[in-house]
């Protein structure tokens, strides 16, 4: 994995490791990956990236879906695809949201989950 993924700690081999590989083949923008485990019963890590257009957010949605179901997942539910402003991929244990630059500035999930600024991101992200 390249320098920017290198602050996140993902089991070799797990959903999560595979689809932060993934993003980053896709060259994805900005990846961060908050801990959900005890924090939330719906996963166990959320995974946010940015593409620079709508039309890189939805190849990376869609190339992530297929590799999932390569890798023997069940198919992942995926929303919002049609625009690309905003995919949301449920993996089960790994959230995906993938945004275009300007709509993930505007929801700022990683503040909605108390990473809002880069000192507490880059703990997080280490502690995954």
């Amino acid at each position: 994995m390249t320098d920017q993924l290198s602050e996140i700690e993902a089991v070799p081999g797990s959903l999560h490791a595979m689809i932060l590989q993934q993003l980053d083949d896709d060259q994805a923008q900005e990846i961060v990956s908050i801990p959900l485990e005890g924090k939330s019963s719906v996963a166990d890590h959320m995974v946010i990236a940015s593409g620079r257009s709508t039309r890189q957010v939805a190849a990376m949605a869609q190339k992530l879906a297929e590799e999932l179901k390569k890798s023997g997942e069940p198919s992942p539910r995926i929303e919002g695809l049609p625009a690309a402003d905003w995919v949301l991929i449920d993996a089960g244990d790994v959230v995906v949201h993938l945004f275009r630059p300007e709509v993930r500035s505007f929801y700022n999930l990683e503040r909605m989950w108390g990473f809002g600024d880069e000192g507490e991101k880059k703990s997080a992200v280490g502690n995954a």
